[in-house]
């Protein structure tokens, strides 16, 4: 089950807001990028499984908002072909002492897919993406991540948008 089909709570039991099909892509996204992450998957495999399974209306009795199907595989696409800028860029906004290896898997891709976006979408204000990007943590991490992921994003954001 993933957070784009099961209610989820943050820890101060508020529900986040329902994502638009743009936003709900890029919760798929960070999704496939944890898979390729954790399970060895290639980019070619994770996109196929992610659009003919993921994308769907419906997935094993769980109803799913649509997907910017073409948004969701530029971002994958672009985070794989741009990590080796992305990776040190994240790991010089986090506090001293936190390598990026030292973060959860799935964290670490949430700040990936936001840190793509902040750096090469200029056409999306930075608090857009900020804003996206932390509901994504809220629907999997409690308060200590989100705060983290908030300062690293604002980082970024300062960074490559100064």
């Amino acid at each position: 089950m993933t957070a784009a089909a099961r209610p989820s709570s943050t820890s101060k039991g508020a529900t986040p807001k329902p994502a638009n099909a743009r936003g709900v892509a890029r919760l798929i996204a960070v999704q496939a990028l944890y898979q390729m992450d954790v399970g060895g998957t290639t980019l070619p495999q994770a996109l196929a499984e992610f659009e003919m399974f993921r994308l769907a209306e419906e997935v094993d009795g769980w109803a799913y908002r649509p997907a910017d199907k073409g948004y969701f595989r530029h971002l994958v696409q672009g985070v794989v072909e741009s990590q080796k800028v992305l990776d040190p860029a994240i790991h010089a906004a986090l506090p001293d002492g936190w390598p990026l290896t030292r973060l959860d898997t799935l964290l670490r891709a949430i700040l990936r897919t936001a840190a793509f976006e902040i750096m090469k979408r200029q056409d999306i204000p930075a608090p857009v993406i900020l804003n996206e990007y932390l509901d994504v943590a809220k629907a999997f991490y409690e308060d200590q991540e989100v705060r983290l992921s908030n300062g690293v994003l604002n980082a970024l954001a300062k960074r490559f948008r100064a």
